[in-house]
This record gives C-alpha cells, sequence and structure tokens, in this order.
C-alpha cells in the first residue's frame, strides 16, 4: 500500500475557537461552546482534495482530571465530523498531565504515530498545524513539518516552527502552495527562493505573450474591445452592467449584439442586470442564446443577499455556460463547485482585487479555491478586479487559469514591461525635475 500525506491538526484554537480566561486559552467544554473558525470546512475540503489525510490530535486532559465528561468530547468530535465530514480520524489524549505522563499526550508524538501506522500516512510528506507551542513540539518529533497558528500567547518554544501563519485558512493556503500540484508533488524546502539579484530570473518579462494565463480584456468601450480583441494575447472578453454605465451604454441588447457582430472566435461574458431570480432565469437563458462563444455572468448573490446557486444548478444542468461573478469567499466558491454541471464548461470569478482592498492577501486564497475546483476539468479560475500589472503574474503563480484585465492597465502593461528599473529609476527623476522646472518652484 502506498503510503499518502496527511495533515495533522490540533482542535481548540486551531478548528474551534479557544476560550479565553484571564488571557490563557482553554478548550471548549461544552457543544455550546464549540464553534469552528471561519473558512475551515472549505479549506479541509481544499486539503482532502490536494491528496491529504486529515487526522485531529488533541489533548483533553479535563477528561483525566475528572472536570470534563468523555461524552462531552465524543459530542464535540461527533459535530466536528459532521460540520467537516474530510476528516480521517480524530486521536484524542485524557492523560492529566501530571507525573510521567503519556506517550501520547503531546507535545510526545504518540497520537501522529498511531495515526500513521492505522492509515498507512507518509510522515516526511506530512504536516502538524497548531496554536501551541506543544502542537509544534510533537511535530517536530513526529519528524512533520510544523504550522504555528499565532494568537500572541506568552510561550516559549523548544523547537521553533517551521511557518507561522495568522490563521488557520493561511495554514491551510501554505501546505497547499507548498504541496505544489499537489500532495503527491515534490515539497519546496523554503516558500520563497533565494534571491540573486544579478540573476536572469529577477528581469521582468518581455511580453504579455510569454504568460501561460488566459488574459481577458475587461470594459465596455467598443472601440477598445474591438481592438484588443484583435491582440493575439487577448484570449477573452468580459464586462458587467457598471462598465456598461460607465461607457454610456444605453440600449443592452443593441450593445451585445453590435460587439457580437466581430467577436465571434473568442469567449465573451455577459451579464444578467436583475434582482428577481425568475427575470435572471430569462434574461440568462437569452443572453446565452445570442451566440457560442457567449458566457452568462451571473453575481453570486442578488443585492438582497440571496444566494444564486439554486439558478446557477438548473442553468448548469440547461447546458449554460456561466460566468459565476462577484465571489470573495471559499464557502462560496465551495458552493458554485457543488452546483456546476462538470461537462459544461463554466468560469467562477473570484474578486481578488477587491479582497485586497480589505488588506487581504488574495493569492493564499486563490490557491484555496483552485483546490476547491479540482474534478471540475471545464470549470475555469478567473482572478477578477486586477488593480495592477503585478496582479497578472500573481494570478498566474498561484494558479488561476483566466485574470481578466481592464483597458488601461493593459496598456500600461505594454508600455512598462520589460523596462529597466534603473532606467525607469531615471526616468522617474526627470519627471520631477520637468515638472518642477515647468511651475518655476524657487526657495
Amino acid at each position: 500500500m502506498a503510503l499518502r500525506p496527511a495533515v495533522f491538526l490540533d482542535r481548540d484554537g486551531t478548528l474551534n475557537h479557544q476560550i479565553i480566561r484571564d488571557g490563557k486559552p482553554f478548550a471548549a467544554s461544552s457543544l455550546e461552546e464549540f464553534r469552528l473558525f471561519e473558512g475551515v470546512p472549505e479549506c479541509c475540503r481544499a486539503l482532502k482534495a490536494a491528496g491529504f489525510l486529515l487526522v485531529v490530535v488533541t489533548n483533553q486532559p479535563d477528561v483525566g482530571r475528572g472536570t470534563l465528561s468523555e461524552a462531552v468530547v465524543d459530542a464535540i468530535h461527533a459535530r466536528l465530523s459532521e460540520l467537516v465530514p474530510e476528516i480521517d480520524r480524530v486521536e484524542a489524549c485524557y492523560d492529566p498531565g501530571r507525573g510521567e505522563g503519556s506517550l501520547r499526550r503531546k507535545p510526545e508524538p504518540g497520537m501522529i504515530l498511531d495515526a500513521a501506522k492505522a492509515l498507512g500516512i507518509d510522515l516526511s510528506r506530512s504536516w502538524m498545524v497548531g496554536d501551541r507551542w506543544r502542537d509544534v513540539e510533537c511535530g517536530r518529533r513526529a519528524g512533520v513539518k510544523t504550522v504555528f497558528i499565532d494568537f500572541r500567547y506568552s510561550e516559549k518554544f523548544a523547537f521553533e516552527p517551521d511557518y507561522t501563519v495568522d490563521t488557520f485558512p493561511e495554514a491551510a493556503s501554505l501546505i497547499l502552495r507548498m504541496a505544489g500540484g499537489g500532495a503527491s508533488g515534490v515539497y519546496s524546502t523554503c516558500p520563497i527562493p533565494n534571491s540573486d539579484l544579478n540573476s536572469e530570473a529577477q528581469k521582468p518579462m518581455k511580453s504579455l505573450s510569454d504568460l501561460r494565463i488566459h488574459i481577458y480584456a475587461d470594459g465596455a468601450d467598443k472601440a477598445g474591445i474591438l481592438d484588443l480583441y484583435a491582440k493575439p494575447y487577448i484570449k477573452g472578453l468580459t464586462t458587467n452592467p457598471s462598465l456598461m454605465k460607465k461607457a454610456g451604454i444605453k440600449d443592452y441588447e443593441a450593445f451585445a449584439k453590435d460587439i457580437l457582430q466581430t467577436v465571434k472566435a473568442k469567449p465573451i461574458s455577459l451579464e444578467v442586470f436583475t434582482d428577481d431570480f425568475a427575470e435572471m432565469k430569462r434574461q440568462a437563458l437569452k443572453i446565452s442564446a445570442l451566440a457560442k462563444n457567449v458566457y452568462t455572468k451571473i453575481p453570486i448573490t442578488n443585492s438582497r443577499g440571496e444566494s444564486s446557486l439554486p439558478l446557477v444548478r438548473e442553468l448548469a444542468k440547461q447546458g449554460v455556460k456561466l460566468n459565476i461573478t462577484a465571489i470573495l469567499t471559499l464557502k462560496q466558491v465551495a458552493g458554485v463547485a457543488e452546483s456546476l454541471n462538470p461537462a459544461v464548461p463554466s468560469v467562477v470569478s473570484v474578486f481578488a482585487g477587491r479582497i485586497a482592498d480589505t488588506g487581504v492577501d488574495p493569492v493564499p486564497l486563490l490557491r484555496a479555491c483552485g483546490a476547491l475546483l479540482e474534478g471540475h476539468d471545464k470549470a475555469e479560475l478567473l482572478w477578477a478586479s486586477c488593480r495592477e500589472v503585478l496582479n497578472i503574474f500573481q494570478a498566474e503563480e498561484c494558479g488561476c487559469d483566466i485574470i481578466t484585465v481592464p483597458h488601461d492597465i493593459l496598456a500600461k502593461a505594454a508600455k512598462m514591461l520589460g523596462m529597466d528599473l534603473t532606467e525607469l529609476s531615471l526616468d522617474t527623476v526627470r519627471m520631477f525635475a520637468k515638472d518642477a522646472a515647468e511651475c518655476g518652484y524657487r526657495l
């Protein structure tokens, strides 16, 4: 039997909220106190899709101390398995932590070793994720890589963790990134390659044509659309009601039919514009019928926050090529993945730029989204709301299939890609000098 990699998961403070008393973390002691962190089910699903076994390893010393019943712990684990069915095994140690202690009680590695023997786990390709020093030391003693979720407790470490993050979704995204194309792949030993400032690898690409990712032009300006459509590096086009309003479009249907007179050989996404799902379905079918290269954009919810997934499921069954748009969370992507028709081409548009606007790095989240879409060979992951040229390269690096790029950013990329940074620095200084001279500044 081939050994498989696993992710070993601490419970309290990793999967579910810990209970803080007097500044110290404690385990949930009832079903009422048991609450998963946001994103845990979706992240576990992504890890499982990438080929990892999932094993919970948790110290529950209150059972050994007689202050918590084993039945309550069993009920909590039953709820956990119900909420996260991807978990393959739960290992719990009830040792109270007095005397010499159990070989299973973290930081001892017994629970990891027992699970590895039972499930056929390759520890050299496995991970331990936790929020306490015991989790890190346990993982190191078992020979797995360690990811520490830092809640800023005052704790000392005998072993430094391999990686430190702030949340479980960040930990899951890190593991997915390090696993490369899947859990069976070869791990990198460092998430950031050693830099050589003089190496060719540090030089920017010469053109957008060098990229593997498909670039879609995003806009509603007819002249811009037709100009970009003719460029070989533009693989498709998208628009939406807001872009159409900005471009002064008054007649939706006339605009769509006019554009489609020229845009015939590349996919183009056109969006519905109603809050009523019955009307949304009618519009979607009409838009879909305009041409074979049309994808119908359906927002993930209407403006009242009502889910569009039932409509997505219905349209997908009817063979409509869909672009599910305005997505910002892993939970939304998971719902879309369950609603799509695997036999019909589709696009899943995650608004990475809007995520970044909130101060959250979208790259790890996009990696996790890609894992959730595994098995949907005809579903393409799209990086939406591109803000700068760098986003194009970030989207490719994190595994997106498509990025939509506004016309002005495409123009900037065409002008600046491949520029020597020293020359660009000099050009910037010259700009300052020119503007100062033109204004006649004096001191």
